[in-house]
């Protein structure tokens, strides 16, 4: 099938999002938003669809992570040179923001693929002579700034892509907005067709990852009046959008034809917030080559070759012998335990049980949970030695999040005699691959249902870790208990008719109860049934849960 979706048009699909994760040198990302945009990228450069990207340059990133001795996070400039990896087009267009005239310029990257497809993107910036020293900064800094450099960015990217792309002469068939943030790319489309909403609608797939409904981006309409002013009559934008104030998210449903959630999970929660539209699902994928470790590749090279083209012929790993798959596990695990070594003090090895916990810090993914009962803890350690590896970076402004971070520190200096921990610095691409293979074991434990969709338990499954996860986002639907790994809490069926604290004490007592009495048992005592369950891992889960099947999905169902 590979090659075969080059056949959709000689016109270009357009996919907008705020962040895309590229490389480690650019800084063009805080997470999983940015991950799964990268994915996309790379994915439609192997299969040849032709897709064009369109984002910001945040020429000085999103931010570099330091900690002091106990925890607290101080964040660090994180600039990039784009002129070092990209190339640069003369092409300008202009955009009103605030009554002026401001430029914007494009760099291009091309990603090219496995199989020899080549996918553009775009990096829009403001960084132009001509243009006031304020409104350089534009797309300076990743989600920097106050409401009003939200909105010019917002701008830049929906209203100043599509001119963008139009002054390069592509022909764009779809645009495919990732997120609320690119909206305004309709907007733009109304103000060039006229203000024909079903043709704009014909032409729009919306792509929506938060089923949190505060983290929708929401302006006054008064910082739009000032802001961007009226590009179409404000009465048709109020109509749009809301009337109290500018919903990104609610735009971008009105004016697409096409709206899906990010695993069956979400598209359920979503359709209750917004139950006067039409929500399908399209769970989301990893790309498979990227995600896998050097030695796990080798491995399926050997075994499974075109695996990296044909990912679904991961479900053929019960071929690999058992001692082939955990050397290159623990070829794998040396490799993070001498990183986590060499940067902490934790002073790990590798015959220890190790836990992996690495995602954004914010309130909502507990990192935390583990530590509810200490000195429960301290029994399940006793059991079986275990490790603790956790990563990740807290917004600027989330205090909450950043408290949980410094709670681990201390939990990291209290436990230091029983149970190892690291916390790591700068979670980026980079030290997400080497925790997401290195790791025995992948936690996850979200507060359902505010996990969308999640992806780096796809990674983990990829490189034969296994996954104990809270029953939320793609989970549900990876989820085998004992066979792809184990669930802690309820079910999403038991945990409606479930209060909040049941819900959270049941969860406890699971992730203590399947450690203490399954996990540490079985990974010290039965590597038969270990090994044969990070096959499953590999088998069942990596073999559906990729980019490939991801994308044949958005082909067939938004884009032709």
């Amino acid at each position: 099938m590979v090659g075969s979706l080059s056949v959709l048009s000689k016109d270009k699909i357009a996919y907008f999002s705020m962040e895309i994760a590229l490389s480690n040198n650019m800084h063009t990302y805080s997470g999983g938003l940015g991950v799964l945009a990268g994915d996309v990228v790379r994915t439609s450069a192997d299969l040849k669809i032709p897709l064009v990207a369109v984002t910001l340059v945040s020429r000085k990133g999103y931010f570099r992570q330091e900690f002091t001795p106990d925890g607290r996070q101080i964040e660090l400039p994180d600039p990039w040179n784009p002129e070092e990896m990209l190339e640069p087009l003369p092409n300008i267009v202009t955009v009103q923001v605030e009554g002026r005239d401001v430029r914007v310029k494009a760099w291009r990257y091309n990603v090219r693929g496995a199989t020899g497809g080549v996918v553009s993107v775009y990096f829009l910036d403001t960084d132009v002579d001509g243009n006031s020293p304020e409104d350089r900064e534009i797309t300076s800094y990743l989600y920097g700034g106050d409401e009003r450099y939200r909105l010019k960015q917002e701008i830049v990217l929906g209203i100043g892509g599509v001119r963008m792309l139009e002054n390069l002469g592509i022909n764009i068939r779809k645009y495919h907005m990732n997120e609320g943030h690119s909206s305004l790319l309709a907007v733009e489309l109304l103000r060039k067709y006229d203000l024909d909403v079903n043709r704009v609608r014909s032409m729009c797939i919306f792509t929506t990852h938060t089923p949190i409904e505060a983290a929708h981006d929401k302006f006054p309409y008064d910082i739009i009046k000032e802001v961007m002013g009226e590009i179409i009559p404000l009465d048709l934008l109020k109509k749009l959008g809301g009337e109290d104030e500018l919903n990104m998210t609610l735009l971008a449903l009105k004016l697409s034809e096409y709206i899906n959630g990010v695993s069956k999970m979400h598209r359920m929660v979503s359709q209750e917030m917004f139950p006067s539209y039409e929500i399908h699902s399209i769970t989301n994928g990893v790309h498979s080559y990227t995600w896998t470790c050097e030695s796990f590749r080798k491995l399926y090279d050997k075994y499974l070759p075109g695996w990296a083209y044909e990912p679904e012929l991961l479900s053929r790993v019960d071929i690999i012998p058992e001692d082939e798959i955990w050397q290159a596990h623990m070829e794998a695990k040396r490799r993070l335990i001498d990183y986590v070594n060499s940067v902490t003090d934790a002073k790990m090895d590798y015959d220890t049980l190790t836990i992996g916990f690495a995602r954004r810090a914010t309130a909502y993914k507990r990192h935390t949970l583990i530590f509810s009962d200490i000195e429960r803890l301290r029994r399940v350690a006793k059991r079986g030695r275990i490790q603790l590896i956790f990563a990740g970076k807290a917004h600027p402004r989330d205090e909450l999040g950043k408290k949980m971070i410094e709670e681990i520190f201390r939990y990291k200096q209290a436990l230091k005699d029983e149970i190892l921990i690291a916390y790591l610095k700068n979670y980026n691409v980079g030290l997400a691959a080497m925790m997401v293979s290195g790791v025995d074991v992948w936690l996850n434990t979200p507060l359902p249902p505010l996990e969308a969709s999640g992806t780096s338990g796809m990674k983990a499954a990829h490189n034969g870790v296994i996954n104990f996860s809270v029953l939320d986002g793609w989970w549900v639907e990876g989820w085998v208990e004992g066979i792809t790994g184990w669930a802690i809490g309820p079910t999403p069926e038991e945990r409606a008719c479930m209060p909040l604290g049941e819900q959270i004490a049941m969860e406890i007592n699971d992730l203590y109860g399947k450690l203490e009495h399954v996990i540490i048992p079985m990974y010290y005592g039965r590597r038969g049934e270990w090994i044969k369950l990070m096959k499953n891992s590999i088998g069942k889960l990596a073999s559906h849960f990729n980019s490939y099947r991801m994308m044949y999905r958005y082909v067939t169902e938004a884009y032709l």
